[in-house]
């Protein structure tokens, strides 16, 4: 699902990026370390479920814009999945001819520990290696991840991990996740669905994993609830639109790794980074950000 004509809708109706300060720009890229080997990954990068599902010129050429804006504003990140329609194609058909893969952090999943279907994501994605390889949608809690394991030995992932955007199969997460110990855990997270903070977020610090939230504005719930308001004063001095506002809350967690949002906006791509500079909401900003929303 995109988000463009929510953002633009309510950006036109109250006029708060042109009216509000630019933050600054100098500040520090914020990147956070993979917990299991201490590389740094910069904290905003992008998702692509239902933003690219055709493989066509005009998809393309806007992957081509959103990867440029995503590079241009030190981001690195590009998740994807074998299912997300023709995505990996996408991603490969624009990725490989401009010579950008040594530019990018790629993430892909699998539906199940399936040789075929890894033999097939590494062909759409026209690469022999991934970063990170995730099991997508993990429902059972006894779920092995031997064979992930086995090929992130092999060298054709760097990393692994779990993903799921289902209350209903977080128990089966929390299972895996403690069993194991994966790299890294997808799981779905915005400042109006904190179910993760209580259960998810609490046991990938304690086994040691990074944690990417997809999801962060609640498949455009958080852009809709917003619709006609500019963003609060006191919130003005670290976000500087309502994107930052919803991403900061979730970085403002220094257990969350990184945040991807997808969009096929190369604008909106370019505003989303900007959450990874100026400050972050202090614990009382963050108390402060949840009652405004649940207020609304």
């Amino acid at each position: 699902m995109t988000i463009r004509m929510t953002r633009r809708e309510f950006a036109i109706a109250t006029g708060a990026v042109l009216a509000r300060p630019a933050l600054a720009q100098s500040d520090a890229l914020l990147t956070r370390a993979i917990p299991s080997s201490g590389e740094r990954l910069p904290a905003v990068g992008l998702g692509t479920a239902q933003v690219f599902n055709t493989n066509d010129e005009a998809t393309r050429q806007k992957a081509a814009a959103v990867l440029q804006s995503l590079i241009a504003g030190d981001g690195r990140l590009v998740d994807t999945s074998s299912v997300y329609g023709d995505a990996e194609a996408v991603l490969g058909d624009v990725i490989a001819p401009a010579g950008l893969r040594g530019k990018l952090f790629v993430a892909t999943k699998l539906e199940a520990p399936d040789a075929a279907e890894l033999k097939r994501s590494l062909a759409r994605l026209k690469t022999e290696k991934l970063d990170l390889l995730q099991f997508h949608n993990v429902r059972d809690p006894q779920q092995s991840l031997a064979q992930f394991k086995d090929w992130k030995a092999q060298g054709v992932a760097r990393y692994i991990g779990i993903t799921s955007t289902r209350h209903a199969d977080f128990a089966a997460i929390e299972a895996v996740l403690a069993r194991e110990k994966p790299d890294f855990v997808q799981i779905d997270y915005s400042i109006d669905d904190r179910e993760a903070e209580k259960r998810i977020l609490p046991l990938a610090a304690e086994v040691n994993a990074g944690v990417l939230t997809a999801l962060p504005f609640g498949r455009a719930r958080l852009f809709r609830a917003v619709k006609g308001l500019a963003v609060p004063e006191w919130a003005r001095g670290f976000a500087e639109s309502w994107a930052q506002f919803f991403l900061k809350y979730l970085l403002a967690d220094p257990r969350v790794t990184a945040v991807i949002p997808g969009t096929a906006d190369a604008a909106h791509m370019t505003d989303n980074l900007g959450a990874m500079r100026g400050p972050l909401p202090d614990p009382d900003q963050r108390r402060q950000m949840v009652a405004f929303i649940e207020a609304l």
